[in-house]
């Protein structure tokens, strides 16, 4: 695996203490300041372990950290030090890595009682008085778990209570931070939780709350000095404004998200933004507009190298989520042929456990079929977004999505077969989450 230090390309030998700073997006600099952080925790005076101890960690050249150092990274990882590819000289004998399935994990927590669950992702433990990296690191792992739940089950009220609470740990946090650099670290994670709170809202279609907080995330995202999380509510504000139907507001939002620092050095930021800025358009009759922003999102999704490991909040975004929003502007801009290939191709891509987001690209795969004039073909397409979501209520914008069906289902379709579709979903489409 390769690894930076200090701007220099370095082959790791080490590769699952790599991988797992890969995982949680943790640079040299800030590993080392976690375990200086996590020993003066248990010790009650600061570590002094350098970079160069870290990188030696990474190349190999130290291969069995002193105690202090090894009881700081098991507080840092939640992992043992053997898990983070670590053996003392004389029992190099190999240990299992840790499961990199995210669905084992996700399995035990959404089996839990829903409400205990959420409570869980954000509740306090024990830990030191000093904040440091290490408190950065907790909050963010748990923030995982946030996107892990709402990739399955879309947006709800319990989500967004405990992404304020996340937020509001953060900012409690921050008020006794031990340096600048961990505060500004703190306030643009309250701002990741917030965002979170806001893109609940907006999936569950609670429009006016979300708004109020977005105005505070970007507040935080400011305080931060944080171009990532600057970037993800403009881009929310993109998509806040197109379910208001305020699509000028949309197009000024996701381009606003195409002027942060982040777009010039993320090809992956840069074609979000640029995806946004083609739904908007095509919403506000620009159809030439959207479509070159949409060949200008494939062209920087593109470039995004393999290796990469992106932020927690805009990992959803791909192949897949671009293959659905092709699908969006080709269907209003007059290409259903386009849009429904779009959706299969989405589908495809997806994974098992984005549930709310292949729930909803079916739905509008159906809408696809519905403009082609195949109804019967769509009221079958229809039925599995229903059958994805069956352990849950649908989220307030599925419902709305659902909702257009079936209004222009009965406006396109024979009588007999809306009103065969109204009975058999009337119970599922109108229930709120």
């Amino acid at each position: 695996m390769i690894s930076l230090y200090r701007g220099v390309v370095v082959e790791s030998r080490n590769e699952r203490l790599a991988a797992w700073m890969a995982d949680t997006d943790m640079k040299v600099p800030d590993l080392t300041a976690a375990v200086n952080d996590a020993i003066g925790g248990f010790t009650g005076r600061p570590g002094t372990t350098s970079e160069r101890t870290v990188f030696r960690w990474l190349s190999g050249e130290n291969q069995w950290p002193q105690a202090k150092q090894r009881r700081a990274l098991e507080i840092i990882s939640s992992l043992s030090v053997t898990a983070l590819g670590f053996e003392p000289r004389g029992n190099r004998k190999p240990t299992p890595a840790p499961s990199k399935d995210p669905s084992v994990h996700r399995r035990r927590f959404l089996t839990a009682v829903p409400g205990t669950a959420l409570a869980g992702a954000t509740a306090a433990s024990s830990r030191p008085s000093r904040v440091g990296t290490a408190d950065v690191i907790r909050l963010r792992d748990r923030m995982k778990q946030l996107i892990e739940i709402d990739a399955a089950r879309g947006g709800h009220s319990a989500l967004e209570r405990a992404a304020l609470a996340g937020a509001e740990e953060a900012l409690r946090l921050q008020r006794n931070s031990t340096t600048q650099r961990v505060r500004q670290r703190l306030f643009g994670i309250a701002a990741d939780y917030t965002a979170t709170a806001a893109w609940s809202l907006i999936d569950a279609r609670d429009l006016d709350t979300a708004n109020a907080h977005l105005e505070r995330a970007l507040t935080y995202a400011g305080m931060a000095q944080d171009a990532d999380m600057t970037m993800q509510v403009w881009n929310l504000r993109a998509m806040l404004a197109r379910q208001r139907e305020e699509y000028g507001e949309a197009v000024a939002a996701a381009q606003a998200a195409q002027a942060t620092a982040i777009t010039r050095r993320s090809p992956l930021h840069n074609s979000l933004a640029h995806a946004r800025l083609a739904i908007g358009l095509a919403h506000s009759h620009e159809p030439k507009a959207a479509l070159r922003s949409l060949g200008r999102a494939e062209d920087a999704l593109s470039q995004v190298r393999g290796d990469q490991v992106p932020p927690v909040w805009i990992a959803f975004y791909g192949a897949a989520e671009l293959y659905s929003i092709t699908a969006i502007v080709r269907d209003h801009v007059g290409d259903p042929a386009q849009a429904e290939a779009a959706s299969h191709r989405a589908l495809s891509a997806l994974p098992e456990s984005y549930r709310r987001n292949r729930a909803n690209a079916t739905a509008r795969l159906a809408l696809a079929q519905l403009h082609q004039g195949e109804a019967e073909h769509a009221c079958a397409t229809s039925a599995d977004a229903f059958a994805i979501m069956a352990e849950d209520p649908l989220p307030g914008r599925m419902r709305s999505l659902l909702g257009d069906f079936h209004r222009e289902l009965i406006t396109r379709a024979p009588a007999r077969l809306a009103d065969e579709w109204t009975d058999r979903y009337r119970t599922e489409w109108s229930t709120p989450a």
